[in-house]
């Protein structure tokens, strides 16, 4: 039988194990000869992503919300922002709501799909729902199949899709962009796909087109 001790270092092995694994940005461009990281892939902490002489990348940050434009040598992913050897950084704080990383990592340590929940402005735990800063956001989808957009605020608003997976990048993300779809500023909505829904609100202040990608993610 394991001692109370030895019981209690694996919990806090085993915590510590994902909260390293936790995504902590996104890669948003590529460009050039990059190893370590592809576009549209969750970077955590620790990640090493080696761009040469010439490569570069744009990490958007779910939390801090920098957005960083990286060039040449080697960058090694944090907690909230980069460290970079033999290259360049270029930073800028972007929209992007904090409280999406949050909620998303809490929704990852779930293993059913989440049930419907009330149209209101907060989510079922009371924890307010996320705001994006574009006008068309980015859907992280469990697969392909119909998605339905309707606002919660207003009637009238809504869209229905068909998604096929030709139309997802990197197998699971669906950009409202390519398809001309924009929502409208200040408006609160649902995103249902199958039995996974997601509430979210477009800040008033949001433009169209593809902003950066970090301030426009929805996750299903």
């Amino acid at each position: 039988m394991k001692s109370p001790i030895i019981g209690a270092i694996l919990v806090i092995a085993s915590m510590s194990t994902a909260m390293a694994q936790t995504p902590v940005a996104i890669v948003e461009e590529v460009k050039g000869k990059v190893t370590g990281a592809e576009f549209m892939d969750y970077v955590t902490p620790g990640t090493v992503i080696k761009l040469g002489a010439d490569g570069v990348i744009v990490l958007g940050y779910l939390a801090s919300c920098w957005r960083e434009t990286i060039k040449g040598g080697v960058a090694i992913v944090g907690a909230e922002e980069s460290r970079i050897s033999l290259g360049d950084v270029s930073r800028e704080k972007v929209g992007c709501d904090p409280k999406r990383a949050q909620l998303s990592d809490r929704q990852a340590t779930q293993s059913a799909a989440t049930t419907f929940r009330s149209l209101s402005p907060t989510n079922a735990d009371g924890v307010a729902s996320p705001t994006i800063h574009g006008l068309s956001p980015i859907l992280e989808l469990a697969q392909p199949g119909k998605i339905v957009i309707e606002r919660t605020d207003a009637p009238g608003e809504r869209f229905e899709i068909v998604v096929t997976s030709k139309m997802l990048v990197k197998g699971k993300f669906y950009d409202l962009s390519s398809a001309g779809k924009a929502l409208t500023p200040g408006g609160s909505y649902a995103a249902i796909a199958g039995s996974r829904k997601s509430l979210f609100r477009v800040d008033a202040q949001a433009r169209p087109g593809a902003s950066p990608v970090v301030g426009r993610l929805v996750r299903l």
